[in-house]
């Protein structure tokens, strides 16, 4: 019995099946709240699960877990939480109209991310509040939103890395329903939905699983509390309810893809890895239902056997984010050399970064002290995401300041430009694309006044080494969520308008090259030029080839770029009045002898494409 879905699963409009692992726990009484409040024992079976069958039971019942008589509690499957992490769970109805029949996904390759976080993407904070949306993300050439975590957290206002219910999905933003509606909407324009989802820590505020069972082990250490139990006694139960948890979002809502967070902290030291474990069953899943659904890593360990094959001694993860990148092209912007950028700031970063991946791949760190990673050499380009700004390199900086509010309108073109263009999976912030300048700081909105008060304290400390003066806004203060909604009319104006632009042109050029030339490291030339402030990237294939440079030079200057003898048609060009350069036109098309001479403006990019003789 065991093998039935954890938590409450209606069989009926009347009848409900209730399965919960509470190892710690001799006796566990459903106790219904509505629409007649009832206690109704469970029975124990094996391995410490307790399973049973009400009547009278069916969605829209609200309901707890009564522990041993001491204590009443949600369930820690719960597919919803109306009022709440402290309040009664609700009994969830998998019925819903969907119209997505004919949907089944899109190669990874294809993906171009939209990182957003539900409750600033617009003022209403809702699922149904980004539908409306959705056309101008595809128009933008978007091909798949990535929603920050949506599982329930403390409140109404969270960035959603302290969910404390992984299967229950916000009620704020508009709980099981909403999210399917947006899945749903997203499907019908051709769109992928990926999802965050935590798996290397809960809560604190909410998180009662320790009363249930050995969900958290205290033999490792993480930096957001007690690290899960994935390789202790009784952990094969807690590996279940994470990976049924991640094939839950799969069947029961669409999701096309996953994105697990800071998988660094997740320690597991048994024969076969959690993610190696998961990676399995979830790849199986979308065999059964014949779909193109993908799991992509966040880590800071630069540690290829994420990507790697399975059989070639992997997890067989289908991507994984790759920070060096990120850190490479915002040293060369900024200048900035604070933490972790202190590694970072030559041009030889970027250019390694373009042709491998990883910029540290076994070399020593100075902000680490130690070496650090190992080569991603032979990692396809189609397994790295890339991106110049996202949630955390925004919203880890005390102010929570975008890029735009650090560099010029050049710059944020050359950014743009630089990632888009890459041989990898591009990734966008939302507002990203027209140039946002609302900040996007950290928040929640605990009840527990000590926990926030613990937060404040520690992010001021977090922030004691940065050279700015002053604090991190208060994030317990509904402002602080506030300054980060978006204002979508920005993109209707100005700089803003013509910065949106430039990015659909940058996709629209992506998507004509990836058909052409293809994005394989193996056929591609990266290298800096004479004046170390640009880099060239040629790719080509049989017949195409594209060259692409970009410069990040303080001023004009005029280079010597080696390219094959022949006609090069110019495809865009940053710095020209069209995208509100500073005006050096340069000719459709240039004659190359072996080598072109180009004048090239303060962070400006070029692209050509080889036009051979008929």
């Amino acid at each position: 019995m065991n093998s039935a879905r954890l938590g409450a699963t209606p069989l009926s409009k009347d009848a409900c099946r209730f399965l919960i692992w509470a190892p710690s726990i001799q006796e566990v009484r459903v106790h219904v709240h509505s629409p007649e409040e009832r206690f109704v024992p469970l029975e124990r079976i094996a391995r410490g699960y307790h399973h049973g069958v009400l009547r009278g039971v069916g969605p829209g019942t609200r309901y707890t877990y009564a522990l041993d008589g001491k204590s009443d509690r949600p369930d820690p499957a719960s597919r919803s939480q109306p009022e709440g992490v402290h309040a009664p769970s609700e009994v969830v109805s998998s019925d819903f109209a969907w119209e997505d029949s004919q949907w089944s996904g899109i190669p990874l390759s294809h993906y171009v991310l939209y990182e957003l976080h539900v409750g600033t993407f617009t003022a209403p904070g809702t699922f149904d509040a980004i539908i409306p949306h959705l056309d101008n993300l595809r128009e933008l050439g978007i091909t798949a939103i990535e929603l920050m975590p949506v599982a329930q957290f403390p409140g109404d206002r969270n960035w959603g890395y302290d969910c404390a219910y992984p299967f229950a999905v916000q009620n704020s933003y508009g709980g099981p329903l909403g999210l399917k509606r947006l899945v749903n909407a997203c499907h019908r324009r051709a769109m992928a939905v990926a999802l965050d989802v935590i798996y290397n820590h809960l809560g604190p505020e909410g998180n009662y699983l320790q009363e249930y069972g050995p969900y958290f082990t205290d033999r490792y250490r993480t930096p957001w509390g007690a690290a899960v139990n994935f390789d202790g006694p009784e952990s094969d139960e807690v590996r279940r309810f994470f990976i049924e948890n991640a094939l839950y979002w799969v069947t029961e809502f669409h999701i096309d893809a996953l994105r697990l967070d800071a998988v660094h902290g997740i320690f597991d030291f048994s024969a076969i890895h959690i993610l190696r474990e998961l990676s399995c069953a979830f790849h199986r899943k979308a065999e059964q239902l014949s779909r193109r659904v993908h799991i992509i890593a966040e880590s800071d360990l630069n540690d290829p056997r994420l990507v790697r094959p399975r059989d070639a001694g992997g997890y067989g993860l289908d991507a994984q984010w790759n920070d060096d990148f990120h850190h490479a092209v915002h040293t060369l912007l900024t200048a900035e050399q604070t933490g972790y950028y202190e590694d970072f700031g030559q041009l030889g970063d970027l250019a390694k970064a373009y042709s491998e991946g990883f910029v540290y791949s076994g070399s020593y760190s100075t902000s680490r002290r130690r070496r650090h990673g190992d080569s991603s050499h032979n990692v396809s380009a189609g397994k790295l995401v890339v991106f110049s700004q996202n949630h955390d390199q925004i919203g880890n900086r005390p102010q929570g300041d975008r890029l735009s509010s650090l560099v010029s309108f050049e710059a944020l073109k050359l950014a743009a430009g630089v990632v888009i263009l890459s041989p990898f999976i591009p990734l966008l912030f939302m507002g990203e694309e027209y140039g946002e300048i609302a900040p996007f700081c950290y928040f929640v909105s605990h009840s527990d006044q000590d926990l926030i008060e613990a937060i404040r304290k520690g992010r001021g400390q977090e922030f004691a080494f940065w050279p700015e003066p002053n604090a991190p806004p208060d994030p317990g203060e509904e402002s602080t969520r506030e300054s980060a909604i978006l204002d979508h009319t920005l993109r209707r104006n100005g700089s803003h308008r013509i910065l949106y632009e430039f990015y659909r042109e940058l996709i629209r050029l992506r998507n004509e090259l990836r058909i052409s030339v293809g994005f394989s490291k193996k056929r591609m030339e990266v290298r800096c030029l004479q004046l170390e402030s640009s880099i060239l990237v040629r790719r080509w294939d049989l017949s195409e080839q594209v060259a692409s440079i970009f410069h990040f030079g303080d001023g004009n200057e005029r280079i010597r770029v080696d390219l094959p003898s022949g006609r090069w048609l110019k495809r865009i060009a940053s710095g020209e009045q069209r995208w509100n350069g500073p005006g050096v036109e340069l000719p459709d098309a240039v004659h190359s002898d072996g080598t072109v001479s180009l004048e090239l403006t303060k962070h400006s990019l070029i692209v050509f494409v080889f036009q051979p003789e008929i």
